[in-house]
């Protein structure tokens, strides 16, 4: 089935058909000024024979204590106040744990009045734990995103306070309406001298930022996966319930996080 990608912004929200593979690819842009530092990372749609359509850019900013990633839907427009805007991401001091967030308004930004819709939605929620090997190993991921209503809809988390975000609900195990997910644990192969899943011709190059990502009660179905093909150029696939946002933000958080470089 074609995937229709008309309206970017509303596509890049809407979680992948039931049954349907979202293939994608990354690529990272390192050249310019300080690209090197700031790369720009794109998302792409793979078609079929090659044809490839634009999704999402990336970027970190400058000037940003913590880790905050500005996502559009624009590639050449990845400002804040721009249009395109469509959502961040954003990671704690430590760079261990993120938060995805939709354009809406923060909480914190605003008066109570405002109506509930247009404060900000967050859509996932990423931490990073070094495992019992240190940093020789895989890391282990833990990936919260919001949970499906009985429409298959994704439910609206618009946290007002630090009580209500994804990651306190987590960490307070008050997981209703929310779904956990986990990377899962990739197999030492003695072949190969290294920790390897199975990307099914997807993946070609061995490195520790590889994952897939399932839920512990279907080890089998991949919500997403991500791995590297070339030295900028990544695949992303992503599966119901997960959305373009969502899986890209992932991706990215895995790009930064400290503990997920080699």
């Amino acid at each position: 089935p074609l995937i229709d990608v008309d309206d970017l912004e509303e596509f890049a929200i809407r979680p992948a058909p039931q049954g349907v593979t979202v293939k994608c690819r990354i690529t990272r842009d390192k050249k310019g000024m300080d690209r090197g530092m700031y790369p720009t990372y794109y998302l792409h749609l793979e078609r079929e024979h090659g044809k490839k359509v634009f999704l999402l850019a990336g970027r970190k900013r400058k000037k940003s204590k913590t880790s905050n990633y500005l996502i559009s839907i624009d590639p050449t427009d990845l400002s804040r106040g721009g249009e395109s805007f469509i959502g961040k991401l954003r990671s704690n001091l430590m760079g261990t744990k993120f938060t995805v967030y939709d354009n809406g308004v923060n909480p914190m930004k605003t008066t109570s009045s405002l109506e509930a819709s247009i404060l900000r939605q967050e859509l996932a929620a990423i931490c990073y734990e070094t495992n019992v090997l240190g940093f020789k190993g895989p890391r282990k991921m833990s990936v919260i995103i919001p949970g499906m209503n009985m429409d298959h809809e994704r439910v609206s988390i618009r946290p007002r306070n630090e009580h209500e975000t994804l990651l306190a609900r987590w960490q307070n195990k008050n997981t209703e309406s929310v779904i956990e997910l986990h990377n899962k644990t990739p197999v030492w192969n003695d072949d190969t001298q290294s920790y390897v899943l199975n990307f099914h011709g997807r993946v070609t190059q061995a490195s520790v930022k590889n994952f897939q990502i399932i839920h512990d009660n279907d080890p089998d179905y991949i919500v997403m996966q991500f791995g590297r093909v070339a030295e900028d150029v990544f695949t992303m696939d992503y599966n119901y319930p997960m959305c373009a946002l969502q899986a890209f933000a992932i991706a990215l958080s895995s790009f930064d996080s400290k503990l997920a470089c080699e």
